[in-house]
């Protein structure tokens, strides 16, 4: 992850949980505290380093990592542990909490959804149906669970969709108008939906072509007509209820917005030394 990036977007995720400062533990605020945060339920782990980032941010507290991102961990287990000052150790623990149960829940979706595809020729990729303001926490936990990324914004590369190629008049128009425009190292991708659209793409020579909410069988057919040198990817309606059938569909990328727009969080909690000995 960008690491100047990340502080700043922790930084404003602080700011809006304290506001004026954390009420309910002023009375103790210089008390030293140390605690584990605990899987409550087996899954993957994802976000590690943001521990310490926010603590970093809010005075004194030490982050002490038990297991990598990436690493499967079954309930009850210790994730990390952390000592510092209690004003410290609470003012971050709900912005922590809630960045690693979401992060290690599209992390655990996405080796499951990896598992089920069973076939290392395809690479799962992610989209931009991302949560405003955590797309590269979200991108980045779709690695951990073994995806790949697709375009981080708008700018990484020129993809023409239905509305871009009604707008220049279909897929021949649309190609052409983005290869004038574009500079030579901009990769360009068009959608088709029809077998019509899909010769004209080829024609035009894109980059990558994607079928959308297309059949397994049919993606098959169209791959056999795609030459080398194009890239291909399936998407539209696949999810982990689905993607099994996807298996040997010949395409290089699989698409899913599910990864991050579908996902249970993993259950974690934190909990003092006392609150352990106590529970």
């Amino acid at each position: 992850m960008n690491q100047f990036l990340i502080k700043q977007r922790i930084s404003e995720f602080l700011k809006e949980d304290l506001e004026f400062g954390d009420l309910s533990t002023a009375p103790w605020a210089n008390q030293p505290v140390s605690g584990y945060f605990i899987a409550k339920q087996a899954g993957i782990i994802c976000g590690q380093q943001i521990p310490q980032i926010a603590y970093d941010q809010l005075g004194k507290a030490d982050y002490l990592p038990l297991v990598k991102d990436g690493q499967q961990v079954t309930k009850g287990m210790q994730l990390g542990k952390v000592t510092g000052t209690a004003a410290t150790v609470f003012a971050g623990e709900r912005v922590i909490l809630n960045l690693l149960q979401h992060l290690s829940g599209i992390a655990g979706k996405t080796a499951g959804m990896v598992k089920r595809l069973a076939d290392d020729s395809i690479k799962l990729v992610d989209t931009r149906k991302t949560t405003p303001g955590l797309r590269l926490f979200e991108k980045y936990a779709v690695t951990v669970g073994g995806g790949y990324n697709h375009r981080f914004g708008l700018t990484g590369g020129i993809m023409l969709k239905d509305n871009h190629l009604a707008l220049a008049g279909g897929p021949t128009a649309a190609i052409a108008a983005a290869k004038r425009w574009a500079g030579p190292l901009t990769p360009i991708e068009v959608e088709v939906e029809n077998r019509q659209q899909l010769l004209a793409a080829i024609n035009q020579k894109p980059d990558v072509i994607m079928f959308d909410n297309q059949t397994p069988a049919m993606i098959a057919e169209w791959q056999k007509l795609v030459p080398a040198g194009i890239l291909t990817e399936a998407s539209g309606g696949i999810t982990d209820e689905n993607i099994a059938q996807y298996h040997g569909c010949g395409v290089d990328f699989i698409s899913s917005g599910s990864l991050t727009n579908d996902v249970k969080p993993l259950d974690i909690s934190f909990l003092l030394d006392g609150a352990i000995k106590n529970s």
